[in-house]
């Protein structure tokens, strides 16, 4: 289930993002290079939670704490600076356009990585 939302939100995130820098960059480019930001992000979590092995493992580790990162940031920003987000992004007021899920998403993601932990090929003694 959770990778299936990463998919859903890479694709929308993506694809609201290529739509918004094709037809109205100059209206708000730090919001909408922030949403293409945000579905790469997303992008890379899709694949590094659906591959197998320790690298994709830290992969998906550092691309779920960039999305937490993120969606705080640019959550906080977007309600202290309501100027430089003129057009929402996908992490604006910590995702509350989709929901807030984009907030509770890499909570969960991180929780579930957590438990997915791979062995460590060393053990030390």
């Amino acid at each position: 289930m959770l990778i299936a939302v990463y998919g859903t939100f890479a694709l929308a995130a993506t694809a609201r993002a290529a739509y918004q820098l094709s037809t109205g960059f100059s209206e708000a480019p730090v919001a909408y290079l922030l949403s293409a930001f945000a579905g790469l992000v997303y992008v890379l979590a899709t694949v590094a939670l659906v591959r197998v092995g320790r690298t994709w493992w830290q992969v998906a580790v550092a691309a779920v704490t960039v999305e937490l990162f993120g969606v705080l940031v640019v959550g906080t920003l977007s309600l202290l600076d309501r100027e430089a987000f003129p057009d929402e992004t996908v992490w604006s007021v910590f995702g509350r356009g989709y929901g807030f899920i984009p907030l509770v998403l890499p909570i969960l993601g991180l929780l579930w990585l957590r438990k997915t932990r791979p062995l460590s090929t060393t053990s030390l003694k």
